[in-house]
Order: C-alpha cells, then sequence, then structure tokens
C-alpha cells in the first residue's frame, strides 16, 4: 500500500523535447512581447516626449539628452540591477531577462523613426496598452525590462521598512519629477497616465481575461447542492469540514470553482435548495491542475 502511494506522488519528470519546446515557446513570447513593447516606446511615447516608469523611463529621458541608441541605453542601464537578481530570482531568471532585454534593444532600432500619432491622449492611451500587453507577455514568460523592481525587491527584504509597492511607488515619483523638469509637466502627468494604463493591463495579462471564481457554501443541504453542482454544472466539489463560531456545531463547507458565466446559475441553482445558504465568492486569476468532470474526461 505504502508503495502504491509513493508511486502516485511520484514527481511526473520532463522528457528533453518537452524542456526544449518550453524554452523556445518562451523565448518567442518574450521576443514577441519585446517588439511589441518596442513598438509603444518608438512609435507612441517617444517622439511625444511621454516616459514609462522605472529604468524604461530614466533609459528615455538620458536618450533625450544625449541622443545615445535608446535600446543600448535601455541595455547597459538594466544591467547592474539585472545581476543583483542572481541570488534572489535565480539563474534562469536573470538569463531570461538579460535576453528580454536584448530583444528590446534590437526591437527598439527597427522601430526608431516611426510615428503614428501627435495627438497627446491618443499617444498616451494607446501607448499604454501596447506597452502594457508587451511587458505583460514578458512578465508571464519569467523574465522582465524593469530593474527597479529587482532593487525594490531587495531594499525591501533588506531594510524591511517598505513594501515592494511603495519602494517601485518612490522611485517613480523622483523619475517623473524629472521628467516633469525635462518636458514639462503637461508631458509628465501624461506620463503618469501611460503607467496607469499600462499597469492595468500588465494585470489583465497576467490574470488573465477569463478570471474564475471560487465559491464556498455552507449549508445543512451540502449534499444535495454539490450533487447538483456537479451535475448541472460538470464540475467537481470538495467537502470540508468546518466549525461555526456562534453555535460550536459542525458544519460542512462545499468549494467548487466556476466561471463567471456559470455563477448566476450555480446561485440559482443553491437558492432552489436552500435559500438560507450562506456563499462566498472571490476571483480566481489562474487555476491549475486536473479537473475532475463527470465523465472522466
Amino acid at each position: 500500500m505504502f508503495l502504491i502511494r509513493k508511486k502516485q506522488h511520484e514527481k511526473v519528470k520532463k522528457t528533453k523535447i518537452q524542456i526544449v519546446r518550453e524554452y523556445l515557446s518562451r523565448a518567442f513570447f518574450i521576443t514577441v512581447g519585446a517588439f511589441i513593447t518596442a513598438a509603444a516606446l518608438e512609435t507612441f511615447l517617444l517622439p511625444n516626449n511621454i516616459i514609462d516608469g522605472g529604468v524604461i523611463g530614466v533609459s528615455m529621458m538620458v536618450h533625450y539628452i544625449t541622443k545615445w541608441n535608446l535600446g543600448l541605453v535601455i541595455f547597459c542601464i538594466n544591467i547592474p540591477f539585472i545581476l543583483m537578481a542572481f541570488q534572489t530570482l535565480g539563474k534562469k531568471f536573470v538569463f531570461q531577462t538579460i535576453f528580454a532585454t536584448g530583444m528590446l534593444a534590437i526591437a527598439t532600432n527597427i522601430f526608431s523613426g516611426f510615428h503614428v500619432t501627435e495627438d497627446l491622449l491618443l499617444s498616451t492611451v494607446f501607448g499604454g496598452i501596447i506597452l502594457g500587453f508587451g511587458v505583460g507577455l514578458i512578465l508571464r514568460n519569467n523574465a522582465c525590462l524593469d530593474g527597479t523592481e529587482i532593487v525594490s525587491i531587495n531594499l525591501s527584504k533588506k531594510f524591511k521598512i517598505l513594501s515592494v509597492g511603495e519602494l517601485l511607488m518612490s522611485i517613480n515619483l523622483f523619475i517623473y519629477m524629472g521628467a516633469g523638469f525635462l518636458f514639462g509637466w503637461e508631458r509628465a502627468l501624461y506620463s503618469i497616465l501611460t503607467y496607469y494604463v499600462a499597469s492595468r493591463v500588465i494585470d489583465a495579462v497576467l490574470e488573465g481575461l477569463d478570471k474564475s471564481k471560487s465559491v464556498r457554501i455552507v449549508s445543512d443541504y451540502y449534499k444535495e447542492i454539490g450533487d447538483a453542482v456537479m451535475k448541472e454544472l460538470d464540475t467537481s466539489v470538495t467537502y470540508m469540514k468546518t466549525m461555526g463560531g456562534y453555535s460550536r456545531q459542525e458544519k460542512i463547507l462545499t468549494f467548487c470553482v466556476v466561471n463567471k458565466f456559470e455563477m448566476a446559475k450555480l446561485k440559482d441553482l443553491i437558492h432552489s435548495i436552500d435559500p438560507r445558504a450562506f456563499i462566498v465568492t472571490e476571483d480566481v486569476h489562474e487555476v491549475e491542475g486536473i479537473r475532475v468532470k463527470k465523465h472522466g474526461r
């Protein structure tokens, strides 16, 4: 019995072909993300003196002052920060980040000279959307383009005074103040708006547009509700023992994950069995593993 259980929990090892495919897939999407990011920088933001936050924003200001190659400036400024990530984030992340930064440097030279629009609002919104999509694609494949995030992680762990988010906000505050003195405060405000738009798009890319919902149901009719969910929605449920804080009585909590389109049907189903059922729902940004269905698919 012990041997059977041990065999069931053995780690599934990837074949060499699977590992190569995984690396090639990541390299492809990182490259695509880098080219999309470069397109946003060169065709929307840079011609209108609108900057991004972090290292890219600093690089854009250095490029404006010195006229040095933007891609080369981004690569050179990023390298010291990337090397800081060896201990905290690992070799794999560092190598993929160097690759992403190199691809961005190449892509910025390809898109250099293209100019889509001089309208500041259009440049801000569409530049932010395209930039966020490109950066999100890179982050989703375990790489990044911004060394300030690495610095913030290291400083947060070392000093434990400010969180990573607060440190990033502080760094970007100084960057946008610099943009205000260099390009004017109107452009600095547009730059902040671009950063906000890009960050929302990055979240959407990382979390996925098709969000699922995790649902916790407390009811005396847990068996009937569980059977109905498995039958009507074709999704599995999990039963967990809980205890009421006031009553001190043991209860059974029913847990399941459904997509957002099934939520209305699930609530109707629960209320038709037990109108007094206690229901808690939460957004689930990513679901992995085997989803057991009634037909065993």
